[in-house]
C-alpha cells in the first residue's frame, strides 16, 4: 500500500504544471517531494498578501470617496471624518476575516486535507453553537444598526448605561470607553440600554454665573456679552464657538446670591476648552467692574458702635 501511494504520489507531481518544471531541472525526487508543497505554500501566501493589499487601497479609496461627497452643509468634516473612520473601520474588521477564513481553507487544501467534511462539520456545530451564541448575535445585529444609524462614532464622549467616557475602540459587538480617571469600560452592543451622545452635531458649555444680590443683572449680563465677543477674538478659542452666546437670564435666587445661567454652542467635543477661558476672562472683567461675587465666609457688620468706657 505505502508503495502504491508513493507512485501515485509520483504521477501526480509529474503531471502537474508545476511537476513537469522541477523535473526539467533535473531535480531529485526526494527534493520535489518537499519543493513542490512548499512552491505552492509560498505562491498561495504571495497572492493572499496582494490580494489584501489591493482590497486595503480600494478601501482607502473608499474612505476617502466618501469624505469628498460628504455634504458639509449638514456635517461638519470632524464628526464626517469620525463617521467614516467608523463605518470604514467596521468594513477592514469583517474583511480581514474573511480573507483569514479563505487563506486558511486554500492552506488546508494545499497541504492534503480535504476541506468538505471540515466545512459539514463547522455546520453542524454551528448549529449547535447557535442556540449558546444568541447574544453574540444580538450585539453584533445591535451593533451593526448602531453605526448604520450614526448613533455612535470612535471618538465621541457618550454616556452609556449610565457611565460616561470616550468611545476609543468601537467593533461589531462592544463598544470601549474611557472615563476621565482612566478606566476602560467594555460594553456589548445588547446590553446597551440607554445611550447619550454628548459630541452629536454640536456640543455647549452650561455656565452659570454667581453675583451678590446688590449687583444689576443687566450690567452683569452686559460684562458677559463683552467677555463672549472677546473670546471669538481669540484665534485659538474663537474656531471653535458655532454660535452666538444665549443668556437665559436670572435662572435662581437664593441665600447668598443669584445666578445668571446661559449657553455657548460649540464643536463637538470642545465646549470644555471654550468654557475654561471663558471663565478666567469673566473672572478678570468682573473684578475689573467691582461685581462682587457671593462670598461663604459669614460677616459681622458693625452698625452703631458702643461709646468707648471713660
Amino acid at each position: 500500500m505505502l508503495m502504491v501511494s508513493t507512485v501515485a504520489s509520483v504521477e501526480a507531481r509529474e503531471n502537474s504544471e508545476l511537476g513537469r518544471i522541477l523535473h526539467q531541472f533535473d531535480i531529485p525526487e526526494y527534493l520535489q517531494v518537499w519543493l513542490e508543497p512548499a512552491i505552492r505554500l509560498l505562491l498561495v501566501l504571495v497572492i493572499w498578501y496582494l490580494l489584501h493589499k489591493l482590497v486595503s487601497l480600494l478601501v482607502r479609496r473608499l474612505e476617502t470617496r466618501l469624505l469628498n461627497t460628504t455634504d458639509l452643509k449638514t456635517e461638519s468634516q470632524f464628526d464626517a471624518r469620525k463617521r467614516v473612520g467608523t463605518l470604514v473601520g467596521l468594513l477592514k474588521q469583517v474583511i480581514n476575516i474573511f480573507l483569514f477564513v479563505i487563506l486558511a481553507l486554500v492552506l488546508l487544501t494545499q497541504l492534503g486535507v480535504q476541506v468538505g467534511p471540515l466545512i459539514a462539520g463547522a455546520g453542524i456545530i454551528g448549529v449547535a453553537v447557535g442556540f449558546g451564541a444568541q447574544y453574540l448575535v444580538r450585539d453584533i445585529i445591535t451593533g451593526f444598526f448602531m453605526v448604520l444609524e450614526n448613533q455612535i462614532r470612535v471618538g465621541d464622549v457618550v454616556t452609556i448605561n449610565g457611565t460616561g467616557g470616550l468611545v476609543e475602540v468601537l467593533t461589531l459587538r462592544t463598544i470601549v470607553l474611557r472615563d476621565g480617571t482612566g478606566t476602560v469600560h467594555v460594553f456589548p452592543h445588547g446590553t446597551v440600554n440607554t445611550l447619550s451622545n454628548s459630541t452629536r452635531d454640536w456640543s455647549a458649555y452650561i455656565f452659570n454665573v454667581q453675583v451678590a444680590y446688590k449687583e444689576d443683572p443687566d450690567r452683569v449680563i452686559a460684562a458677559i456679552r463683552e467677555v463672549f465677543a472677546e473670546l471669538r477674538q481669540d484665534q485659538e478659542i474663537g474656531g471653535k464657538v458655532i454660535a452666538d452666546v444665549e443668556i437665559w437670564g436670572v435662572d435662581k435666587l437664593d441665600g447668598t446670591a443669584m445666578t445668571i445661567q446661559g449657553r455657548i454652542k460649540t464643536r463637538p467635543g470642545m465646549q470644555s476648552d471654550v468654557g475654561r477661558a471663558f471663565l478666567r476672562r469673566l473672572q478678570a472683567v468682573l473684578i475689573e467692574r467691582d461685581i462682587d461675587m457671593p462670598s461663604t465666609a459669614p460677616t459681622l457688620q458693625i452698625v452703631n458702635p458702643l461709646p468707648k468706657a471713660p
